[in-house]
């Protein structure tokens, strides 16, 4: 796709995805009227009609943000002049909407595995990848617990042996991180690092959360991709398969050997796996 249509597309469908969540979201405010005022003549059942209201309330919230951020990809995409370098990132308006510049977001399996990475920023991009190496970090325990992290200053490293003061070498001296929840179970995290307001941080970070949960990245008008930033982590994989091979051993132990070289080199997972599938490289001898 040349640079022109690809702007094109994603510009479009950002600025239609943004107005069907304006409308979801406006219809949503008058649900919540319309039980509010039942609320007022009900009598004994006006809590039941207030629980609806504050229901559809949040709702509307949900919707509201994810057309700001959908606008937001939107305009950005519209004024991009073409250099791939400088391509528009979803997660930079994520980001911002945090109150930062690095926002990662990550989707994960059962097993709390990485399945699919995305970050507004090259130190966002590398404490994904330190948590993938490392299999420790704010998006796994936020993604375990179902619940909020936040970590500052020394809490950071000494809450995360490994992975704490490599975050730290990074320069982030905070990271704040919100599970993607859906009913009964968790599908990643969400993480901003240095967001500097406070509980001001903490409130946007959970509406957001949700929002990209249930509008973003599930739904009617889901884009897991997120035009095209989303990151499976293929030429992993791919090296994992071909060292799996050479080594005569297991995916998962061809795949942590991958890691284990990436941190004791300190490059990116990436990084390794390019030089493997390549030929470049080879971690072990076949049999």
């Amino acid at each position: 796709m040349v640079w022109g249509s690809r702007r094109d597309v994603h510009a479009g469908l950002a600025h239609r995805r943004a107005a069907r969540a304006r409308q979801h979201a406006e219809h949503a405010d008058a649900c919540a009227d319309k039980q509010e005022i039942l609320a007022a003549m009900a009598g004994t059942d006006a809590q039941l009609h207030l629980r609806l209201a504050d229901s559809y309330r949040r709702s509307a919230r949900y919707h509201l943000s994810s057309a700001r951020l959908q606008q937001a990809y939107a305009d950005r995409m519209s004024a991009w002049g073409g250099d791939e370098t400088s391509r528009p990132r979803f997660m930079t308006g994520v980001a911002e909407a945090c109150g930062t510049s690095s926002a990662a977001l990550t989707l994960m399996g059962a097993d709390h595995g990485q399945l699919s990475v995305a970050s507004s920023d090259e130190p966002s991009r590398s404490a994904q990848d330190l948590e993938f190496v490392l299999g420790e970090g704010p998006a796994h325990d936020a993604a375990a617990s179902g619940c909020l992290i936040s970590a500052a200053g020394r809490v950071i490293a000494s809450r995360w042996p490994a992975y704490g003061p490599a975050l730290i070498s990074l320069g982030v001296h905070e990271v704040l991180t919100a599970p993607l929840r859906t009913e009964g179970t968790c599908i990643g995290a969400l993480a901003v690092f240095d967001p500097g307001d406070g509980p001001a941080a903490t409130g946007a970070l959970k509406v957001i959360a949700d929002a990209l949960t249930r509008t973003v990245l599930l739904g009617p008008d889901a884009d897991p991709e997120l035009y095209d930033d989303a990151d499976h982590r293929d030429c992993v994989q791919q090296a994992a398969g071909i060292l799996s091979v050479q080594a005569g051993c297991r995916v998962q132990d061809a795949l942590a050997m991958i890691k284990a070289r990436a941190f004791a080199d300190g490059q990116p997972p990436d990084a390794i796996a390019e030089r493997i599938v390549r030929g470049t490289l080879k971690l072990a001898q076949g049999r």
